[in-house]
């Protein structure tokens, strides 16, 4: 039976987090995950091309990160037309006129 994609990542890569650059013993390997870099989770070339290591809290940062710019709409608005209001364009006026 063919190892997993974690495994097959285990043995080519080294055991060090991508973000935080952390080094992973054999004891602590639970705590060092595979992270698909384009977010497909059924691509796994056998050059692990497709995959990075991440300990468990870049891991979580890296798709909490992902999730954040879904829910914010990645700075488009609906419709595709960008916001043209602009609250403090008036300020230095208003400051002006306060002195």
């Amino acid at each position: 039976m063919p190892a997993g994609y974690r495994e097959q990542a285990l043995k080519i890569l080294p055991w060090i987090c991508a973000r935080c650059a952390r080094e992973f013993p054999a004891a602590r390997l639970r705590e060092l995950t595979v992270h698909h870099r384009d977010g497909n989770h059924h691509h796994n070339p056998p050059d692990g091309s497709n995959w990075e290591l991440l300990c468990i809290y870049c891991h979580e940062n890296e798709h909490a990160r992902y999730e954040d710019a879904k829910a914010g709409g990645g700075g488009e608005r609906p419709g595709g037309k960008p916001a043209t209001h602009k609250p403090l364009a008036g300020l230095a006026e208003l400051v002006k006129k306060r002195k």
